[in-house]
């Protein structure tokens, strides 16, 4: 029964241990990440905002995925109304910004287009959101480190850089698929316009050949009347 004891005890003073590292854990700050995908029309604007901490980053990625010329105009703007970045006729573009309070602007402008209509992807990249905690209250949570050899900072740094990986591969997963979309909206347009000009070419040249064998038969003719 002693034996038995000491086993429940010890199974019990590490299930405390592990439960109370993963509540550290999960208090951690987080990247945040959304992807969106609108049709912005001929003609018009459409604006997004997002509400941003200070010291905290917010990085955003867009692309046009169809659309003629493939081309938009881009600009965000701070709270204070300040113009941070701003992009004419661009197919895509990369920026980042520290952020402070507020919400922040940022504007697709297709208003130089009065008859394409254009498809837009981006992306929003949030980081440091959270409020950041005293970097040593993670040690009350620490218990029983005699019995179990176990360093807390190797499982967060271990978590963190898995963490980070993952997030990076879903990042570029997004992005590449915004591009194979691109890719394949612009071989399907590039396929239409073949079909077209081929079918153009066609009724020419249908057009020649009825023309020339008219003509090569209105030589051979005899139009000389006959008398009898």
């Amino acid at each position: 029964m002693e034996v038995v004891r000491g086993f429940l005890c010890v199974v019990s003073v590490f299930v405390a241990l592990v439960s109370d590292r993963f509540a550290v854990l999960a208090a951690f700050s987080q990247s945040l990440d959304s992807d969106f995908t609108f049709t912005l029309p001929a003609g018009r604007k459409e604006c997004f905002y997002q509400t941003m901490k200070k010291d905290a980053s917010l990085e955003i990625e867009y692309q046009v995925l169809d659309g003629a010329g493939l081309d938009v105009d881009f600009f965000i703007s701070s709270p204070s109304g300040q113009v941070l970045f701003s992009d004419y006729h661009k197919s895509d573009g990369v920026h980042t910004v520290e952020t402070e309070d507020g919400d922040y602007m940022f504007c697709f402008d297709n208003t130089f287009s009065s008859v394409s209509e254009k498809i837009i992807f981006f992306e929003l990249i949030l980081d440091n959101m959270s409020v950041d905690e005293d970097s040593d209250n993670w040690k009350e949570y620490v218990h029983g480190t005699d019995i179990l050899d176990m360093k807390l900072e190797d499982i967060m740094d271990t978590i963190n850089s898995v963490k980070a990986r993952l997030g990076k591969s879903v990042q570029i997963q997004t992005v590449l698929r915004a591009f194979e979309a691109r890719d394949r909206n612009l071989q399907e347009s590039n396929f239409d316009r073949v079909n077209f000009w081929s079918v153009v070419n066609l009724i020419l040249m249908m057009l020649v050949s009825a023309v020339q064998v008219y003509l090569l038969r209105s030589l051979f003719e005899d139009k000389r009347k006959i008398r009898t």
